[in-house]
């Protein structure tokens, strides 16, 4: 059901509806686990597989996201009453699934979408009834995206897309996808791409896993050959992708940026809590040195959710995520691979003494295989060093990067 909760109910109303919802819709052993011990405690007594099945009861409710329109799944909540919405959620560790959707997808729609595809796509998003990713990278264009070399060509009432994208997280878990597509290469190369969706469920799709070091697949490539896209699953004008594509890229950049991110709150490993709690059992939270490096990562993680929160803040406003969300994303990535670091020295000899059950994946220590996957998080969602370079240029006022080709047709420019 969805709560009674509306702009014109107390806060203290608003968290009391909400604990109502918990006390009669959450299970009972998940309910007793959150709060007793919050996330540590719901994993020993809660599946993935459990949650999933669960989570249409949390989609109808419209608590996933409060501050979108009903219409959209949502609850029109203003920022104050989501705020206390989320507080008295948080205990229970209720993540949003389906990340690039909400994150990625959503933000594009919301602003440059019409009104018929924020309808026809946003409440499936919401109850995770279609998942989805993103074709953005390709071999030869990845931290220089705008140089892409995926075609699309209109034919009648769609447009026919060939070309390969590689880096796709989650596309063999997904139904649809966010697309750039080169559609005029005669014009610079900002000037002649197209942002559509696209149904994968089709011949000419071809999705291919990209298992990476700690064995697991997030990775994919996907080989498009004539695959089609309606007109009417473009979003925005033609040969304007790459402006749509920047509310994408600040929404993924948000969802990658941790805690307070309001997406996946960590990519690679678990949190600061765990690597607290793993200190005191190995008991290296009594080495002075162990502490002061804690004591850094702690006060960094609490700075970086604060950071994060801001942005939060100016997204349920109603605005999508600014060049400040880069902030974020340049610091998860570091911190988190501290973290992990930090978390498998905790381990000694346990790190590489695991015993090799059924492969490499499953004989990995939690933290050594978190470690090794937060490796990738200063390279998705756009790496490092270019989210300084927007830092740079879009936050600090900075001159531009000079690009001797800026202003010559993608034809005419060196690409692979």
């Amino acid at each position: 059901m969805t709560l009674a909760i509306d702009a014109s109910t107390t806060v203290e109303g608003a968290r009391a509806s909400v604990r109502d919802w918990l006390a009669e819709h959450l299970p009972t052993a998940w309910l007793e686990a959150g709060r007793r011990g919050g996330p540590a405690a719901l994993r020993e007594v809660r599946s993935r597989a459990a949650y999933e099945a669960w989570y249409p009861t949390f989609a109808v409710s419209g608590l996933v996201v409060p501050t979108w329109p009903v219409a959209y799944g949502g609850l029109d909540l203003p920022v104050d009453l989501a705020r206390a919405v989320e507080a008295e959620l948080s205990p229970f560790g209720l993540g949003r699934l389906n990340p690039l959707g909400l994150h990625n997808t959503a933000s594009a729609l919301f602003a440059h979408g019409s009104e018929e595809q924020r309808l026809r796509y946003l409440p499936p998003i919401v109850r995770n009834e279609e998942r989805w990713c993103q074709l953005f990278s390709e071999p030869g264009a990845g931290s220089d995206l705008a140089s892409l070399s995926c075609r699309a060509v209109r034919d009648g009432d769609e447009w026919i897309v060939t070309g390969q994208k590689v880096w796709t997280t989650w596309a063999h878990r997904s139904e649809f996808a966010i697309l750039l597509a080169r559609t005029n290469p005669d014009v610079p190369k900002r000037r002649g791409i197209t942002y559509f969706l696209i149904d994968l469920r089709q011949p000419g799709v071809d999705i291919r896993p990209l298992r990476h070091m700690g064995g697991e697949v997030d990775f994919n490539e996907v080989y498009l050959a004539g695959a089609r896209v309606p007109d009417v699953d473009r979003v925005g004008a033609i040969d304007d992708g790459w402006r749509v594509a920047s509310a994408t890229l600040s929404g993924e950049r948000q969802m990658v940026a941790g805690a307070g991110g309001g997406g996946v709150d960590r990519i690679g490993g678990r949190g600061i809590d765990h690597l607290l709690a793993l200190a005191v059992r190995s008991g290296r939270s009594c080495d002075p040195r162990a502490r002061q490096e804690l004591m850094r990562v702690w006060s960094e993680e609490r700075i970086r959710a604060w950071t994060n929160d801001r942005v939060r803040a100016r997204v349920r406003a109603g605005h999508a995520p600014g060049p400040e969300s880069s902030i974020g994303k340049v610091h998860n990535a570091e911190l988190n691979m501290r973290i992990q670091l930090l978390a498998v020295s905790m381990l000694d000899a346990d790190a590489i003494a695991a015993p090799d059950r059924h492969g490499y994946a499953e004989s990995l220590p939690p933290e050594v295989a978190g470690m090794l996957r937060s490796r990738a998080n200063s390279i998705e969602g756009g790496t490092s060093e270019i989210n300084r370079t927007i830092l740079g240029e879009r936050v600090l006022g900075l001159p531009r990067e000079p690009d001797p080709w800026h202003d010559a047709p993608w034809s005419a420019t060196p690409h692979n």
